[in-house]
């Protein structure tokens, strides 16, 4: 087990209120009092490859990073039921890093997400039925070894279902202390204000205090959900944005594309020539030279000048290494000042 000393293990000299753990700013969660850093982890990719799971990071490199998380202050892990394959071994690794450190509980915050077919093959157990909506909690607990989650998200739009149906049941899981706070994933900006105005005819139990949505500095939000982060920088919701790396593209391992071989993620998945475009990699080359002129890797400008958007919540990378996790945590450290940022804008102009 880790020896999580810091801060102060005696108790004494402990600050009257902190916005920061372990050297790591924290921003606020929505309109919640709740704070998150500015930089968590994005766990889909850590499960068990040697089962067929599709996952990329075992279960003893994994903990390693989820140890080294806290010690920088990355407290904050996204995780979901569905990830790598259905299979819910990114939660299970998770319950595991829980079962060793039962004492850090309070210290991170645990997000996951329910929708899609998980836990059985019914019509039941899937969307944001109430029955889907509970169960699936059940199962994401016991999985991750814990009896409540920071963050639930659904993970989709349910057209199939009445969205006070699935309010509700959102409501009562707070109501038990079972779920924290309340989220939503892949919405639209019209299906963001349909379950805003639903949510608040109901309590602040179910209010939607963050959005976690597709978006990188190249290419935006996905076409269909366009408009979202805007939405959010106005009604006070969190953005959260997944692959915010474009799939790694916003990293140095593709400044020389000729490198770049098996073992790779795009290449692999026969990903890297739709993706690697001559324009976008000529755009990958420009910021990682005004990242190296300021002391910094291509991936930690990127995330750094993520920050700085309206509407921005906390960023999600995922990493497969200890390496790739300290570098992507110095992002949320480091302040792009406006000279910075507007040559960040030029270059994505370009």
């Amino acid at each position: 087990m880790m020896d999580f000393t810091k801060p102060n293990p005696n108790l004494y000299g402990i600050p009257w209120s902190t916005d920061s753990f372990n050297e790591m700013p924290y921003r606020k969660l929505g309109t919640s009092g709740f704070r998150v850093p500015n930089i968590g982890l994005g766990t889909w990719k850590i499960g068990y490859p040697e089962t067929g799971d599709g996952s990329r990071t075992d279960e003893r490199t994994a903990l390693q990073i989820l140890d080294r998380s806290v010690e920088i202050g990355v407290t904050l892990w996204d995780t979901a039921n569905r990830y790598n394959d259905s299979s819910g071994n990114s939660e299970r690794i998770i319950g595991t890093w829980f079962a060793n450190n039962p004492d850090q509980r309070r210290n991170i915050v645990v997000a996951t997400k329910v929708f899609g077919g998980m836990d059985g093959i019914t019509p039941n157990h899937s969307r944001l039925s109430r029955s889907n909506i509970l169960e699936s909690l059940y199962a994401c607990l016991k999985r991750l070894r814990l009896e409540y989650v920071d963050i639930l998200y659904f993970h989709a739009y349910d057209p199939d279902t009445p969205l006070d149906e699935s309010l509700t049941a959102v409501e009562d899981l707070v109501q038990r202390d079972m779920v924290r706070y309340f989220a939503v994933s892949n919405f639209s900006t019209q299906q963001l204000k349909d379950a805003m105005h639903v949510a608040s005819r109901l309590s602040s139990r179910c209010r939607i205090q963050a959005v976690q949505n597709r978006l990188d500095i190249l290419d935006g939000e996905k076409k269909e959900h366009e408009g979202v982060l805007q939405l959010c920088a106005e009604a006070g919701v969190s953005f959260v944005p997944y692959s915010p790396l474009a799939l790694g593209l916003l990293t140095e391992k593709y400044l020389d594309i000729s490198k770049v071989g098996k073992g790779d993620r795009l290449y692999d998945e026969d990903a890297l020539s739709k993706v690697a475009s001559k324009a976008r990699l000529n755009k990958v080359r420009q910021l990682a030279s005004l990242a190296h002129g300021l002391g910094l890797r291509l991936n930690e400008l990127s995330l750094a000048y993520m920050l700085t958007l309206p509407g921005m919540g906390p960023i999600i990378p995922s990493c497969s290494s200890v390496q790739q996790l300290e570098s992507n945590a110095h992002a949320g450290t480091f302040s792009l000042d406006p000279e910075h940022c507007e040559q960040v804008r030029e270059v994505l102009a370009s």
